[in-house]
């Protein structure tokens, strides 16, 4: 039936996608790397930041705050460092590069940052660590963003969701791969809530008079206006240490801000004084750290996998099944969606739709 979630193959998603940002102006090896991020979180289960936010892409860059051919130019750089100057143009393949030349200088010298400003949304933070360790590297990446989040004690967004991500090599079948925002909840989880029209838990979002707030499309409305706040992990006030994910957001924003010289917190609204948009000037940090100037790669795979185990072997508390360790969930999940395909409800194949006819991208009317 027309209203029941259906599945579409990943490829001919990962396909669509790619075409979808040809139409728009994005060069065919930036608009590659754009889609393998977008699917790479559809295939690790995380529909947020998947195709779901293709439109949102399309969007920004309809509003001009977000410039398809825009390049990337490096306009410092030493052996072991860079800065990165994104010029707004696509968040994805800006990132993708950036951390390509962390890696090439950790490779070199050990350890490597790069920190990019002027930037915009890359998609999930864990694909560029894991890009790290597939190198047999450690990596992480950490990036700001528009305010949602209200600092331990306040009511006013000012923080973004700034989330850490980190990955390391293991001889699992699997990376260790953490990634996640520093409030309960980011920002595309409540969108997907409104798109599949379903309510969101109490604590994850409070309004200007501290009260919580449950309606996704209520939420996305008042975010913009101050008038809605997500809350750091931890949640409100001290009593469950919700001063921690509001110090882990503030750390972000001083490695992407302060390393990229860029704008921070309220500067990131990407809305001038008189209402109009403008791009957003995030910034960015891409951290890479080649394990064998320390120990052996194996030696090293060896021990993140011994802890997997010990983890996995542990005590369950009663009814539990089996303990995870991060990116344990996404890896089987990644095994059943390229087997059944990528699920998509009715509203966000409105907006596939959309995309496909007013881009004129051609021959997936089969799907959707």
């Amino acid at each position: 039936m027309a209203n029941e979630v259906s599945r579409v193959p990943v490829a001919v998603l990962q396909r669509f996608m790619t075409d979808v940002f040809r139409a728009q102006g994005v060069g065919e090896e930036d608009a590659a790397i754009c889609a393998e991020v977008l699917i790479t979180s559809d295939l690790r289960g995380i529909e947020s930041h998947g195709i779901g936010r293709l439109k949102y892409y399309y969007d920004r860059i309809q509003a001009g705050i977000q410039f398809p051919a825009a390049q990337m130019e490096i306009v410092k750089e030493t052996e072991t460092t860079a800065l990165v100057d994104a010029h707004h143009g696509m968040g994805h393949p800006t990132a993708y590069r950036s951390m390509e030349l962390a890696i090439r200088k950790a490779r070199a010298f050990g350890i490597a940052g790069v920190a990019v400003r002027n930037a915009t949304h890359f998609g999930i933070a864990g694909f560029y660590p894991l890009m790290a360790a597939k190198e047999g590297m450690v990596g992480m990446a950490f990036t700001n963003a528009r305010p949602s989040m209200a600092p331990t004690f306040g009511v006013e967004p000012m923080l973004g969701t700034n989330p850490i991500a980190f990955a390391a090599p293991s001889d699992m079948a699997f990376p260790f791969c953490y990634d996640g925002a520093t409030t309960i909840a980011q920002r595309g989880k409540i969108e997907v809530a409104a798109r599949a029209e379903k309510p969101v838990p109490a604590g994850w979002v409070i309004d200007d008079k501290a009260n919580p707030m449950t309606d996704p499309a209520a939420i996305l409305a008042a975010l913009p206006d101050d008038l809605a706040s997500m809350l750091p992990l931890g949640g409100m006030g001290e009593l469950l240490a919700g001063y921690k994910g509001y110090g882990l957001a503030v750390i972000v924003e001083i490695l992407s801000a302060g390393l990229s010289g860029g704008p921070f917190m309220k500067g990131l609204t990407g809305i001038n004084e008189d209402g109009s948009q403008r791009p957003h000037m995030l910034g960015q940090f891409f951290l890479a750290i080649d394990v064998t100037h320390f120990v052996p790669l194996e030696l090293f795979k060896a021990i993140v996998g011994n802890m997997a185990r010990s983890l996995h072997d542990s005590r369950k508390a009663p009814g539990a099944e089996r303990i995870y360790v991060a990116g344990e969930k996404e890896y089987e999940r990644e095994i059943a969606v390229r087997e059944k395909g990528v699920p998509m409800n009715p509203n966000l194949r409105k907006e596939l739709v959309f995309l496909r006819d007013k881009l004129n991208v051609l021959g997936y009317e089969a799907y959707f």
